[in-house]
């Protein structure tokens, strides 16, 4: 999975990627590796994993991953070369999901760019910025395709596709909102990676005094909420700076910290959650002495693909599977008693992968 991570300067956006990227790899004992200066990949915490190598005492553990890409902050104007946050947007065309930091938090210390707290404008700001980022992308489509159009009919559909997406941009409408149940239309729309066509998730970034009761009672959250909800969107609430302290304590220091203050996740679990529910997404798990392991698939994933997941062989031979949901198989012990009290279902090419099944796959090529 990965995910972009996009707001105004001083909102927070750069002390969120910082801690997040630190804690992932924290949480989950997994090096953090630094691709260039703006991308970190972090390990998803999964307690699962840690409790199965237990019980297989396997030689190694690998947890799914989360690619985090940071630019610069956008500002007004920063799809006609304002500010620095232009030249960084190619960078997010290639991800999942957006994560959009916006300020809910006073501060006379931290300086506002248009001077007041109103995260609906700047979330509206942000968007529109990506709309005439997205708008360039189409009016070279359209001019690439124009040609081609005069004597193809399926470049001549596409070209009508496109000139109806660049109107319902123009309108001020971001990418996702447009409507068609056309396949070719879907399929066209996918190749684009436009920027206001991915999910959004909303980071609220609020002050400590508002983190325990989700902040509930601050009226820049709720606001956001009610934004997110019109248009589909996942929110949750953070505080930057009590996440970058966060990432600096040990995994037993951490809980305590997060107990104290009246907290059950960190922000990094938080925002996996909301990913993982916005995305659709859910992980399986693999186990033995050699490794245990988690994938990430989407909801509704038959077997023969979740097996393709690990290699393609498995899906191009799949025979069957051997599934067990992982509580099952740690009451009992081991595998093989899991089967004596039939707790392992032997599934085949219609079955529908669940969170939390632990599959042993069957294959021959």
């Amino acid at each position: 999975m990965k995910l972009g991570i996009i707001g105004l300067p001083n909102v927070g956006k750069s002390t969120l990627f910082n801690s997040l990227t630190k804690a992932g790899a924290e949480a989950a004992n997994y090096p953090f590796c630094t691709i260039d200066p703006n991308v970190g990949v972090v390990a998803v915490p999964d307690e699962r994993l840690g409790l199965l190598s237990a019980l297989y005492h396997s030689a190694k553990v690998t947890p799914a991953v989360i690619e985090f890409v940071d630019i610069a902050g956008l500002v007004k104007g920063a799809s006609k070369g304002e500010g620095l946050g232009n030249q960084f947007l190619a960078n997010i065309r290639e991800v999942d999901a957006i994560v959009h930091v916006v300020r809910c938090f006073e501060d006379p210390n931290v300086i506002h760019v248009d001077g007041t707290v109103d995260p609906v404008r700047d979330i509206e700001t942000i968007n529109l910025e990506l709309i005439f980022s997205d708008l360039e992308i189409l009016e070279r489509r359209i001019a690439k395709m124009g040609r081609a159009a005069n004597n193809n009919k399926a470049a001549a559909k596409e070209l009508a596709f496109m000139k109806a997406l660049q109107a319902h941009l123009e309108d001020g409408n971001l990418a996702i909102t447009y409507q068609t149940e056309d396949e070719d239309e879907l399929a066209w729309f996918a190749g684009y990676n436009l920027l206001t066509a991915k999910p959004v998730i909303f980071a609220a970034n609020v002050a400590e005094d508002d983190l325990a009761d989700e902040a509930a009672s601050n009226p820049y959250v709720q606001k956001v909420c009610a934004y997110a909800e019109q248009t589909g969107s996942e929110v949750f609430v953070i505080c930057a700076k009590i996440e970058e302290e966060i990432a600096e304590l040990e995994e037993d220091e951490k809980q305590m910290f997060l107990e104290d203050l009246g907290l059950k996740e960190s922000g990094l679990e938080k925002l996996i959650k909301a990913s993982y529910s916005l995305l659709g997404l859910l992980s399986f798990l693999t186990a033995g002495e050699t490794e245990t392991r988690a994938w990430t698939i989407r909801k509704g994933t038959k077997a023969p693909q979740a097996a393709g997941k690990i290699h393609s062989d498995f899906e191009r031979g799949f025979i069957r599977a051997e599934v067990v949901n992982y509580r099952d198989l740690l009451e009992c012990g081991s595998l093989s008693a899991a089967r004596e009290k039939g707790l392992v279902g032997l599934e085949g090419k219609d079955y529908v992968v669940k969170d939390g099944d632990v599959i042993l796959f069957r294959f021959a090529v």
